[in-house]
């Protein structure tokens, strides 16, 4: 795509996109716009980009280097002209679908879970949206805002902050500059649909690297994506699944043991200091661009998206770590608490395990396997 088709952004610099293949299925006829030609063109999916299940793309629209959109029942629509940035996330389900309007743009590691985003919204780099949140159009966030399950935003507000507050009704000031972001232009295309789907249907075995003579062991039940990268001293339990995007990095630092049953989801990142470990227990869920660094998570917690996790943090069994929340260094928690806030602490505590979330991915939407492979 021609650098002055694609939407810039408050953050300079951006990589182009590499167009790959798409697999399309028919467009729906919509009239000619006051855009012409340069959202007419078919989604754009970047090389390392990865589509599961089957989305819906306006024309337009595309989705940039290291950005994965996870649809197993074609949950996730994006509007014509919209773009999510590098390393984004979006997860849609039958019970939170996403629905991303027309000429939005998402920010570098976005993460987009069962939300509905309006028009010409301009969402802050490594911003947050939890299942049911609703924005209107022309929205505003600033960087690092998290908009929580089931919260809703009025159109032309500028919100900040975790959680997401509206701070001021959108200026003449913004919409100068939103224009200038759009190329002097601010009306929105006809509705359009381009089925892309990249199933991954011939799945393999993820990237597996040594380090000093040490190979990941992987489970002979576990799943990890082709675009999840694991090196050194790990160990993946049985029925663990990686996502795609996934870093694990078990080098000369120390150890990572991930338990049975544990998801990892996109664009994670596993790492730790030296002469530490990293033990993620049984049935563990870490949501989608988590930073995990060196700690010991309990059986059958539950890590939110986008949340951090530091090194020597300790969490017992079934606790939860909210949405972008940051644990800091060396803090436990006891089994069962409710973790919220930058720095965390301890909000509430929860009489039973927490379910697995509705974001997690369900066996049975698993990519198939292709002839001749094996997880």
């Amino acid at each position: 795509m021609a650098g002055a088709n694609r939407p810039r952004t408050y953050v300079p610099s951006l990589r182009e996109l590499s167009p790959r293949p798409t697999d399309c299925g028919s467009m729906s006829a919509g009239p000619a716009n006051a855009l012409g030609t340069k959202l007419m063109g078919a989604p754009q999916i970047a090389q390392s980009a990865v589509v599961v299940g089957a989305a819906s793309f306006g024309l337009g629209s595309g989705v940039a280097e290291g950005a994965v959109i996870r649809a197993p029942h074609a949950g996730v629509e994006i509007g014509s002209g919209s773009y999510v940035l590098e390393n984004g996330v979006v997860v849609g389900t039958p019970s939170n679908p996403v629905s991303i309007g027309r000429r939005t743009t998402f920010g570098h590691r976005c993460l987009v879970i069962g939300a509905t985003v309006g028009d010409l919204c301009e969402i802050g780099n490594a911003s947050v949206l939890m299942p049911g949140a609703r924005l209107g159009d022309r929205v505003f966030l600033g960087e690092g805002t998290v908009v929580p399950a089931g919260a809703q935003l009025p159109s032309d507000v500028v919100a900040v902050g975790r959680p997401a507050r509206v701070i001021r009704a959108v200026s003449a000031s913004d919409l100068d500059r939103l224009l200038g972001l759009r190329e002097g232009d601010l009306s929105v295309p006809a509705p359009s649909a381009v089925i892309v789907s990249h199933r991954q249907g011939a799945i393999t075995m993820g990237q597996l690297y040594a380090y000093r003579g040490v190979v990941p062991t992987i489970a002979s039940t576990a799943r990890v994506f082709p675009t999840a990268e694991i090196t050194g001293d790990v160990v993946v339990g049985e029925r663990s699944i990686i996502g795609a995007g996934v870093k694990i990095v078990g080098d000369s630092h120390g150890p990572v043991r991930i338990g049975n049953g544990v998801q990892i989801l996109e664009n994670t990142v596993l790492h730790l200091l030296p002469n530490n470990d990293l033990v993620i227990d049984d049935g563990v869920t870490v949501g989608p661009g988590a930073m995990i660094h060196g700690c010991r998570i309990g059986a059958r917690s539950v890590i939110e998206p986008g949340a951090i996790l530091c090194d020597g943090s300790v969490l017992g069994p079934g606790c939860v770590v909210r949405a972008g929340s940051v644990v800091k260094q060396r803090t436990q928690f006891p089994a069962g608490t409710d973790i919220d806030g930058m720095p965390a602490v301890a909000v509430g505590h929860l009489p039973s395990f927490p379910a697995v979330p509705d974001w997690a991915w369900q066996l049975d939407d698993l990519p198939e396997l292709g002839p001749n492979q094996r997880w």
